[in-house]
């Protein structure tokens, strides 16, 4: 008789976790939503909108957009932010639980640990998504992850986070990875975040909004922007990188007209 009482808090007490993991799975959703949103059409509506006749003969691409190009791009992004929202209700579950290494209490360390620990992080994510997205260009893994994205022949703003679900899950590995590995503030993971959205919309621009003197100095050579990127989606088999170029240069895979 002890056992039917036992078993039906069991399951009650499974009931409620997988209700509590479905509603952070819908927050979670809703920000990334408004965050692609406001992302993207805040860059959208300056750079093809508001100026739009200035920045025109600034685009990289010669191509002009697929019809219905933004709406299937817009599409894959919400099934993306999707994806995106299951992977961050798991890692709020397991920060409940303690089993991340995220901390919230500001120390004086913090002062150099804060630019060291975000630039490990940055390296660690390059390195992850440049071999990841090597993989992804494979003839027998390309069309079922990757070719997703490169329907984009002309990259755009909404390109961003147009990904095949399978690309999402991939994309989405190295957060956990990350935050269970490595001691990383709440505001570090916040600004993280930030360079990561940022950094994506820029590079799918197709407009270089970094100065050309910039581009050409040893500081910028080192960093990704959207001329970079421009030549991965228009040549295909160059320039894999995510924020810097070292990795490009090292495996001779960084596109002949960066030189």
């Amino acid at each position: 008789m002890e056992e039917i009482p036992l078993t039906y808090n069991i399951m009650e007490s499974l009931v409620k976790l997988f209700s509590e993991f479905l509603l952070y799975i819908f927050i979670f959703f809703l920000i990334l939503v408004f965050r692609y949103f406001l992302a993207v059409g805040l860059f959208y509506h300056y750079y093809y909108i508001k100026n739009k006749e200035k920045f025109r003969p600034k685009r990289l691409s010669k191509r002009p957009y697929k019809k219905k190009q933004f709406r299937n791009e817009i599409k894959w992004s919400l099934i993306s932010s999707a994806i995106f929202a299951i992977t961050g209700a798991f890692l709020y579950l397991l920060y409940n639980l303690g089993y991340t290494q995220i901390y919230l209490k500001f120390s004086i360390n913090d002062l150099w640990y804060f630019p060291l620990s975000l630039l490990s992080v940055l390296l660690i994510h390059e390195t992850y998504y440049y071999w990841a997205h090597r993989w992804m260009h494979k003839q027998a893994i390309y069309k079922k992850v990757h070719k997703v994205h490169h329907d984009s022949l002309t990259p755009s703003p909404w390109t961003a986070f147009s990904f095949h679900p399978w690309e999402a899950m991939l994309e989405s590995l190295i957060l956990p990875i990350l935050l269970v590995t490595i001691p990383l503030h709440f505001s570090l993971v916040l600004f993280y975040l930030l360079i990561m959205t940022i950094s994506s919309v820029i590079n799918h621009l197709d407009i270089e909004i970094y100065p050309e003197k910039l581009q050409k100095s040893l500081f910028g050579r080192v960093f990704i922007g959207a001329t970079h990127h421009h030549y991965h989606h228009s040549e295909f088999n160059t320039n894999f990188g995510l924020y810097f170029t070292f990795w490009d240069k090292w495996m001779n895979t960084e596109s002949d007209k960066m030189l």
